[in-house]
């Protein structure tokens, strides 16, 4: 989060909130789109007769039972990696947080899938902000996240889904906008 920060003044913090264009998300959108092209176009093969895949020859299937069920393998694919695609085209959880002691607010916006509440954007004035709260939990399902404690409100989640940052990182992350906003650091 700290390499993606737009914005650091000693008025305002900006940091940007990478959503689902990352590099994996791109990498699993390509290869599940290539493989059920190719599963689909296996069972085209096997009910044409006619080789449609360079690589192999899909005409020695036979239709029933192999070919439909490659069929649906590659249908079945294929929405997958269209959802794949559009979360990345519509940037799902992408966004930014903004902490500015001008106007003496904090306003968190993201983006999520279309409908009437495509934009997610909180605004709470600085002086409701509690904390910053910090979560570090180990072992199978590693988290590490920061997030924002406001007044009568649910815990905020101010730091990027996926791969966990490092230690050191969320500290000086969670210290920096404790120290920013003159609240306490919770969780260390």
């Amino acid at each position: 989060m700290t390499a993606d920060t737009a914005t650091n003044s000693s008025q305002v913090i900006r940091q940007k909130v990478l959503g689902s264009r990352r590099f994996s998300n791109y990498w699993w959108a390509t290869v599940v789109s290539g493989g059920a092209s190719g599963f689909l176009l296996a069972g085209i093969s096997s009910y044409l007769q006619v080789n449609l895949l360079p690589f192999t020859d899909a005409t020695q299937l036979t239709f029933i039972p192999q070919g439909i069920v490659m069929c649906f393998y590659g249908v079945a694919g294929l929405l997958l990696a269209l959802y794949l695609w559009l979360t990345i085209i519509l940037d799902v959880g992408g966004g930014y947080n903004e902490f500015n002691k001008q106007t003496g607010q904090v306003r968190i916006f993201r983006w999520g899938f279309p409908g009437k509440n495509r934009r997610l954007d909180l605004t709470y004035p600085t002086t409701e902000v509690q904390g910053i709260r910090l979560e570090v939990k180990e072992g199978l399902n590693p988290r590490r996240a920061l997030y924002l404690r406001v007044k009568n409100r649910q815990p905020i989640p101010l730091t990027r889904v996926g791969q966990p940052m490092s230690l050191s990182e969320l500290e000086n992350e969670g210290a920096t906008l404790a120290r920013f906003l003159g609240v306490p650091l919770e969780g260390l």
